[in-house]
């Protein structure tokens, strides 16, 4: 099992979009990218913790491998919008690949390059590449929050 963290607006639609993907075997909701230990969602919410609200998959590479998973991620948000993902505004909405291993960094940046220079984007990608840092599981009442209501909001 290998892990994945991705941060792209919303934790609850990313979320669900990753679940929807076979060898994905399980996900969850939280914090990375910030100072502050162990924070809340309310905590989150202020914009001061530095966090992202993020998206931790756990996956198996021979079902399905980090590129695609990468695929995944740029088809589910603007990546060419900073802090901002429709009307969520905030640090914690910000575009950012949190990289475990120096090959998940590596296929990022090439990942990341490609796209840049397909001219698929209305503008230049502004997604943060990063080492992965602590992550902290958000409330269980976000956990599969979309799913638990019967609802998807990103599809791809």
């Amino acid at each position: 099992m290998h892990i994945a963290t991705f941060a792209a607006g919303c934790f609850w639609g990313v979320e669900a979009a990753f679940r929807q993907i076979a060898g994905v075997k399980s996900t969850e909701v939280g914090y990375t990218g910030g100072t502050t230990e162990a924070p809340s969602y309310e905590d989150v919410c202020t914009g001061r913790t530095g966090h992202a609200e993020a998206v931790r998959v756990m996956y198996v590479p021979d079902e399905v491998s980090y590129e695609e998973l990468l695929n995944a991620f740029w088809a589910c948000h603007d990546p060419t919008t900073r802090n901002r993902q429709g009307p969520d505004i905030g640090t914690q909405y910000r575009s950012v690949v949190f990289f475990h291993t120096p090959e998940q960094e590596a296929a990022a940046r090439a990942s990341k390059t490609r796209l840049d220079e397909s001219g698929a984007c209305d503008g230049p990608i502004v997604t943060e590449i990063v080492p992965a840092t602590a992550f902290y599981r958000a409330e269980e009442y976000h956990q599969q929050y979309l799913e638990k209501r019967g609802l998807s909001r990103c599809r791809f």
